[in-house]
Formats: structure tokens, C-alpha cells, sequence
């Protein structure tokens, strides 16, 4: 068995249990939490959820009522489902296992208010070394694709329901055309810099399902002021001081 090691998040003593060598969740997953917001009383749904990150920050950071994380991976679904055990929010959330591709048949469909998702951002098997590993499958889309991701939103969010994604700066074309078929109107976006001189490199989006065209490109967000030193943004989305880090 893979040693494991329990991570502080940061915020209302919450933890994380996560593999030493295996897959983590990164700053992608904390700075969408940051970006998406929950109605109170709000049901959300993570897919692809992973070491359960995403639902646990999002219990934290909302007033939402009802949080679900589905995951195909068995292992990570038995250690995500540890770390709602172990903060005690098993009443609030629940991982679940199976693919996203059969998603509307595991839930009901308009039955979300929002859904998070941080997707696998490379294409098919591109610098691909072994397809079976858990980080392989959390960063190719081996086992679902983008279009798997954006037909479970259409089916599961309400009416006006919104999805909130983090990808890859580079395939902004394409994302934008498939949520567009699917009725999902892209209605806010923040490009993510390493670096002020740097082009962007990862992009958060929120479509709302059924809306009206009209997109708000917000200020960028600059990552590093430099090297090893984050922005005082950043420090503030993770609760953090300069002096702390």
C-alpha cells in the first residue's frame, strides 16, 4: 500500500488525505474554488473529483447544502471518502464512484444548482508514459474528454445552473465550442499568468446553462511576483501571509 499523508487546508481545520508519491491536487483546484460561488442552499456536484479537494473547499467556502464528488477511480474514491470522514461532513457530502460518460444516469438530470469540474488537460496519449497510473489519468484525457464533461453538465444542471471549470489556456477554442453546443453560454472568464511578461497559460470559466450571450473577461491573475514568491492575491486566496509562506 502507498504511503499516505494528511495535508491542513487551511481553513476551518479541514484536512485532506492525499498519497505521498501519487496524485495531488495543486493550485488549479484551490483557485477555482475561489472563482465559483454556491447559492445558499445550493447543490453541487464535482466531476472528477479525485482525492475529494474540490468538495471539501467548496463545503467551506459556501453556504451550499448538498456537495457530490463522482470519481472512477476506486482507490480515490475510498480515500476521498475517508477525508469527508475524518472532517465529519459526511452529512454534507458524498463521493461516489463511476464514470463520468454514464453521470446522467448516476444522478438526476436538472438536478444541480452548480458543478465544478477540473478536468484532464492534455489530449489523448501526448507525453503520455503509462495510461494505468492515477496522475497519467488525472492529466490525459484517457478515460473521459472534455465533450464527456460538458453533455453531463447540459443533463444535470438546472435551468440557469452553472458550471465553473479550470483548463488549459490553449484549448480555449475548442472548450467554448463545445459548451456553446451543449447550451452552456460562457459568461465569465480569468485568464492565469505565471507571470505578468507571461502569456496564460490556464484559464477559469463559468457557463450558465440556458443563459443569453454576453461574456465578462475579468482582470488577469498573475501567479508569481517572482520566482518562489507568489502575489499578494495569491497569498489571499489561500488565507495565507508572505511571512507564513
Amino acid at each position: 500500500m502507498e504511503k499516505e499523508r494528511i495535508d491542513d487546508l487551511g481553513i476551518k481545520g479541514y484536512k485532506i488525505i492525499q498519497k505521498e508519491h501519487g496524485f495531488c491536487f495543486g493550485m488549479d483546484a484551490v483557485l477555482l474554488s475561489d472563482f465559483a460561488s454556491v447559492k445558499p442552499g445550493g447543490r453541487v456536484l464535482d466531476l472528477g473529483t479525485g482525492t475529494g479537494i474540490l468538495p471539501i473547499l467548496m463545503e467551506a467556502k459556501t453556504e451550499g447544502s448538498f456537495f457530490a464528488g463522482l470519481e472512477i477511480q476506486s482507490d480515490m474514491v475510498e480515500m476521498a471518502r475517508r477525508s469527508v470522514k475524518m472532517n465529519r461532513l459526511e452529512k454534507k457530502i458524498e463521493i461516489v464512484e463511476g464514470d463520468i460518460k454514464n453521470a446522467s444516469a448516476i444522478f438526476s438530470h436538472d438536478s444541480f444548482d452548480s458543478i465544478t469540474s477540473n478536468p484532464p488537460y492534455m489530449i489523448g496519449n501526448h507525453g503520455l508514459k503509462n495510461p494505468g497510473e492515477a496522475k497519467a489519468i488525472a492529466r490525459h484525457e484517457i478515460l473521459c474528454t472534455f465533450a464527456d464533461i460538458s453533455h453531463a453538465a447540459r443533463k444535470l444542471l438546472k435551468n440557469r445552473g452553472i458550471l465553473y471549470l479550470v483548463h488549459r489556456s490553449f484549448r480555449l477554442a475548442e472548450i467554448l465550442n463545445q459548451l456553446a453546443e451543449d447550451g452552456l453560454e460562457p459568461k465569465r472568464i480569468r485568464f492565469i499568468h505565471p507571470y505578468a511578461d507571461r502569456e496564460s497559460n490556464i484559464f477559469l470559466l463559468e457557463a450558465v446553462k440556458g443563459a443569453k450571450p454576453r461574456m465578462i473577461v475579468e482582470p488577469p491573475l498573475i501567479v508569481y511576483e517572482k520566482p518562489n514568491q507568489y502575489t499578494d492575491e495569491i497569498y489571499k486566496i489561500y488565507g495565507m501571509s508572505k511571512k507564513e509562506s
